[in-house]
C-alpha cells in the first residue's frame, strides 16, 4: 500500500493504549497503524522517534464570541481556533446561544451570523478596505515638542 505520508517510530497514544508504532496517512486519513509500515513510496517520512503520536482532541463546547451580560467572550473564532490547535484540539463545536423561546435552529442562525460579520471584519482589516473610525477621520495629531 502506498502511502502519502508516514509517520515512523513514534509512540502512538489512543484513548486506551499506548504502543511503539508507525503511522501510514493516505488521503488525509490514518490508513494503517503496524509495528512497521513501508516508507520507500510514501510522498513523506517523518521520524518520530521519542515523539508521542496522537490523535487530536475534540472540544464540543465552546464560546467563541458569544455574548454575555453586557459584554463577548475574549476569544473570537479566529483567535480562539488558533490556540485550540496550538493545544492539540483540531475540532470544535461552538456554543449556540438561544434567546428565551427560541429553538437550536434559530440560535444557530444567530451564531452563523455572528460569525459571518467577524469574518467579514477580519478580511477587510486585513485587505486595507476598512474604513477608519469616526473619532480617528476627525481626530487632528499635533506633535508635541519636548523641552
Amino acid at each position: 500500500m502506498r502511502f502519502d505520508t508516514v509517520i515512523k517510530n513514534g509512540t502512538v497514544v489512543t484513548a486506551t493504549d499506548t504502543y511503539k508504532s508507525d503511522v501510514g496517512i493516505a488521503g488525509g486519513r490514518i490508513a494503517a497503524i503496524a509495528e512497521s509500515l513501508p516508507a520507500e513510496n510514501a510522498g513523506k517520512v517523518i521520524d518520530a522517534t521519542g515523539c508521542l503520536v496522537m490523535p487530536g482532541g475534540i472540544d464540543v463546547h465552546t464560546h467563541l464570541d458569544m455574548p454575555f451580560g453586557g459584554t463577548t467572550s475574549a476569544d473570537d473564532f479566529e483567535s480562539g481556533t488558533i490556540a485550540a490547535a496550538f493545544g492539540g484540539t483540531t475540532t470544535i463545536v461552538d456554543f449556540a446561544v438561544q434567546d428565551y423561546g427560541e429553538g437550536l435552529r434559530q440560535g444557530l442562525a444567530q451564531l452563523r451570523r455572528r460569525h459571518a460579520v467577524r469574518r467579514r471584519r477580519r478580511l477587510s482589516r486585513r485587505s486595507g478596505t476598512s474604513r477608519p473610525s469616526r473619532a480617528s477621520r476627525s481626530r487632528s495629531v499635533t506633535p508635541r515638542s519636548r523641552p
